[in-house]
């Protein structure tokens, strides 16, 4: 209550001097958005909202209001460079995927990096050192870190909290005229005395747009029978962009009795994995759809959420026919209204004989047999299901049987520790062991971890799924783009192409003339850059330059050159 308290008094100091508003633009060009706040996205909510630099890098990006940088990131992945701004207001503006700071700050930047010799850093600065005004120009931007294309993405903190806000509700000249739209609806059953249309899994209904909102096509009445839940498909729009962005509110209504509502105008970095619960999972997982559910799973602890006590669960009686209307609205309070109906039909229950195992939501729940051992804490599932497993012979690069931990589509919002027994490991491969996650379909793996003990390789899994054990002995892969014969073949930098099949890079470790020199590592196209520096290297002579590649599992691999520079 204290935190909305002050969340309220927060908006109404802002807008109360909306005449002059106290943010300004982060950026002096026309605010076009990529991304809206709370938008879905893989297994989190975005934090921000993202805006286009006209599909350039190196624009300028500016302090919104007076306050000084509290933080700076530098990463491979993420927000890549970034700055964040406390201010006097309680807020902190959060600046990502730049591709350069200010000269004073880049200097600073450079300097921890050469000392703490990593390219990634996180370092919270004294509020003496970097204090900003409104509207000076603090870095360009870019396209660094996990973006995935040039822009700004643009965040609004509580400071107390470091919870993101809305930043569409301060007064940013951006223009949305533009309603959400809705694609489809999801019925779905929500226990084993439910169904749809006689059948006990969901099933989609595409809607369509006419006489001022939206319907289901050719406007069907629904049969449904026992508790079932809606979800809806839908993406809102802004003014100049064709970017999918997501919406800001829902209302969901039975025979014009409010039952269901949440709004998204902040939530807390702990919570953002509750996103998976918010939305259909399996669904996402098996057509690739985000469905925004109007019900509540009782492992779900968002606080975004209000409903009439059903938890938005809809439970019809035989030959009952329910109204079900939802609203739909975005930060501007553009909105879109779509109804349809339900009938009543009872259904017989299906009969299941799978062997399963009933897993409950507010406990912790262990599953072991010879093999395997599989331990899931308290809070880390949004409901009850029936857990199944099986084993299947795996190919020959395995030391154990595939292990089928159930499927992908019921989502974990804690780690499970799990482990898998291996007979036949060589003592020389105990230290390159791999728990692989494999691919149901393509039988593609990646790594997941892995120690071995005493003849189990233990690890923790994110995601349901198939797992086997595995070795990593193959050491990474350097490729050199900017030497050639011992010669440069670039003026102002040295640029390798690296690559580890299963591990991973844990370390790279570049050596000019035996000193530690920077590398910017880029994941996305895998490749890392030394910008030749004056400052701490001499020029004008011959160089010897070693580069170490280790992966997490310690094979390496060494490349030695020398040059003239």
């Amino acid at each position: 209550m204290k935190t909305t308290l002050l969340y309220i008094l927060l908006l109404f100091s802002i807008f109360s001097t909306a005449q002059t508003r106290y943010y300004t633009n982060p950026m002096k060009i026309p605010l076009l958005l990529s991304g809206s706040f709370a938008e879905l996205r893989s297994n989190h909510f975005h934090s921000g909202i993202d805006i286009k630099t006209q599909g350039v890098t190196g624009l300028p990006v500016y302090a919104v209001a007076d306050g000084y940088i509290s933080r700076i990131a530098v990463s491979p992945g993420g927000y890549g460079k970034a700055l964040y701004i406390i201010h006097p207001n309680g807020t902190t503006s959060v600046y990502g995927h730049l591709s350069q700071f200010s000269p004073a700050v880049e200097k600073y930047v450079k300097d921890k990096q050469y000392e703490k010799e990593s390219f990634r850093v996180d370092l919270q600065i004294p509020s003496f050192l970097f204090p900003v005004k409104q509207d000076e120009e603090i870095a360009k931007s870019g396209n660094t870190g996990s973006s995935g294309g040039p822009h700004l993405h643009f965040e609004i903190r509580d400071t107390p909290t470091e919870e993101p806000l809305n930043p569409l509700l301060f007064g940013f000249p951006v223009t949305d005229n533009i309603p959400p739209k809705v694609f489809s609806v999801l019925v779905v059953p929500l226990n084993k005395n439910s169904g749809v249309e006689n059948s006990s899994s969901a099933k989609s209904y595409p809607a369509v747009f006419y006489d001022g909102k939206y319907h289901l096509k050719n406007n069907p009445t629904i049969p449904v029978w026992g508790e079932i839940g809606i979800a809806i498909q839908s993406n809102d729009y802004f003014d100049g962009s064709y970017n999918k962005c997501g919406i800001n509110l829902l209302r969901m209504s039975v025979n014009e009795e409010e039952q269901f509502a949440f709004t998204l105008n902040r939530f807390s970095f702990s919570d953002t994995r509750y996103l998976n619960s918010h939305i259909d999972y399996g669904q996402l997982k098996t057509a690739k759809h985000r469905y925004v559910k109007t019900w509540l799973e009782p492992g779900n602890k968002l606080p975004i959420y209000t409903h009439n006590g059903t938890e938005g669960r809809i439970l019809i009686e035989e030959n009952q026919t329910d109204k079900i209307e939802i609203e739909l609205q975005d930060s501007y309070k553009n909105t879109s209204l779509l109804s349809f109906s339900i009938v009543g039909k009872k259904q017989e229950p299906i009969i299941d004989s799978t062997l399963v195992i009933p897993f409950v939501y507010n406990r912790t729940n262990n599953f072991e047999n010879d093999s395997a051992r599989l331990s899931i804490p308290n809070g880390a599932l949004y409901s009850g299901f029936n857990f199944e497993y099986r084993t299947e012979p795996a190919s020959d690069e395995f030391f154990t049987d595939y292990h089928f931990f159930h499927n992908n589509t019921v989502p974990l919002h804690k780690n499970a520790r799990f482990e898998l027994r291996v007979d036949s490991l060589p003592e020389q491969l105990q230290s390159k062991v791999i728990m692989a996650y494999v691919h149901p379909v393509t039988g593609q793996y990646s790594a997941a971890g892995g120690t071995y003990k005493d003849g189990w390789v233990s690890t923790e899994m994110r995601d349901f799924g198939v797992y086997a054990v595995t070795v990593d002995t193959i050491p990474p892969e350097i490729t050199p783009l900017s030497i050639a014969d011992n010669k440069l073949t670039e003026s102002n930098r040295i640029r390798f192409k690296i690559k580890d099949e299963l591990a991973g890079i844990k370390t790279i470790e570049g050596l000019l003339d035996g000193k530690w020199a920077l590398f910017e590592y880029d994941p996305r196209i895998a490749t890392i850059t030394h910008y030749f520096d004056k400052e701490r290297f001499e020029m004008g002579k011959n160089h010897t330059f070693k580069l170490t590649i280790t992966d997490y599992r310690n094979n390496n691999t060494v490349y030695e050159a020398s040059f003239w520079k």
